[in-house]
């Protein structure tokens, strides 16, 4: 009898253990992605250690505006535009005395400057990668630029030596190499200023779009970010506005520079998906509330922030984003270049961003799926073509 008694324990233990009543709940399942559309776009490329973001979102930008136009496929060099946005960065620097920017950062319209002022190449022409390295790695570089910078302005000279120029040149020179001033491509012979012109961007024909509530709307301003040593203007519009201009760009095929901050925790560099999660404890799909009510603060964020099942997210107001920007929780951080729609198993809307962290280790070739609450909450601004514009903003705008 004691034999049956506890044969019959050990079977209750079994069927009731908590690896079993685990089996038998509900299984969450991981985000899972429909492309809806995904407009042409060349290979994924590795800025690696630069802060050069920047140029190779507006170049993987322009390289897909070519493939809209029916240009065929190119290569650009994201090198050429920096080394020739250096000389000026350096410049303003100096005649401000060091109260500027001086770093790796840029902006989208810093290479369609480049585009208007001395033209571009292709890449095989110029690489950046004079020093051997494989891949770009710009540490050395900056801080050789940051250190020659700092003497130039701190000089004790009755007057400022003009051949610091010469030198800074010599430095850029040195890590980057010499830019052509003419080159031979598909046998024939270019200038970089003939290659632009060839290639036929007008860069009059782009926009940068923002939505902040410390300007006027519909008016443009100097977007006030360390990054923007150029001091260019971007157009302000109300947030619903700024994302009409989104969907209406890709809806006509057109793709979308974008300009965010991606220092959120949201921004999941493991995943390589973007989400806002919301942070009211009930939306926690999936779970019952004993479980979260037991949990401390360091447990209950980790639970918020994994995404290996879907989460519901927080609602974006234009209070909500301009609080972000004003305490400096939002910041431009980087720059991407958004090229298709998806959503998720719940029919959720994504959006699909090509990055420039290479493809190696990453989830989805190297591209991001954001939502649309992330895009509201942390875009700086986009940059489109003007006819990718919706009618009745571009009238308000007066493009």
């Amino acid at each position: 009898m004691k034999n049956l008694n506890l044969l019959f324990i050990l079977l209750a233990y079994n069927f009731f253990s908590p690896k079993m009543i685990a089996q038998n709940q509900p299984v969450e399942k991981g985000y899972e992605f429909t492309v809806i559309k995904a407009l042409p776009a060349t290979p994924v490329k590795d800025q690696y250690r630069t802060g050069t973001c920047w140029s190779f979102a507006t170049i993987s930008f322009l390289e897909s505006e070519l493939l809209r136009m029916g240009k065929g496929e190119f290569d650009l060099s994201e090198m050429f535009v920096v080394r020739h946005c250096y000389p000026f960065k350096a410049d303003k620097y100096v005649r401000m005395h060091g109260n500027t920017n001086f770093d790796a950062g840029g902006q989208a319209l810093d290479v369609l400057w480049v585009l208007d002022n001395y033209g571009i190449v292709p890449e095989e022409v110029y690489d950046g990668l004079l020093t051997g390295e494989k891949k770009h790695i710009h540490g050395g570089m900056d801080a050789v630029l940051s250190g020659y910078l700092e003497k130039v302005n701190t000089n004790n000279d009755e007057k400022l030596n003009l051949a610091w120029k010469d030198g800074l040149n010599g430095i850029l020179d040195a890590f980057l190499g010499e830019y052509p001033e003419e080159f031979i491509y598909k046998g024939k012979v270019y200038t970089p200023e003939t290659f632009a012109g060839e290639l036929g961007l007008n860069t009059g024909d782009y926009v940068c779009i923002g939505s902040f509530t410390h300007h006027p709307f519909y008016k443009n301003f100097i977007l006030e970010v360390p990054d923007n040593w150029m001091w260019h203007k971007i157009f302000n519009v109300p947030l619903h506005e700024m994302m009409q201009v989104l969907d209406y760009a890709l809806e006509k095929d057109f793709t979308v520079i974008w300009d965010a901050d991606v220092s959120e925790r949201g921004f999941d560099r493991k995943t390589d998906i973007v989400l806002v999660p919301s942070e009211n404890y009930e939306d926690l799909q999936g779970m019952d509330k004993l479980r979260w009510e037991g949990l401390n603060d360091r447990e209950m964020q980790n639970l918020l922030y994994d995404f290996s099942s879907p989460k519901k997210e927080k609602v974006i107001t234009q209070a909500m984003r301009q609080k972000g920007f004003d305490d400096l929780k939002t910041t431009d951080d980087h720059l991407m270049h958004i090229t298709g729609l998806a959503e998720d198993q719940d029919g959720n809307p994504f959006y699909l961003v090509k990055n420039s962290w290479g493809t190696e280790g990453r989830v989805y070739e190297g591209y991001f799926y954001v939502s649309k609450a992330y895009m509201e909450y942390k875009t700086i601004f986009f940059m489109v073509h003007k006819d990718a514009v919706p009618g009745t903003i571009r009238t308000r705008l007066g493009i």
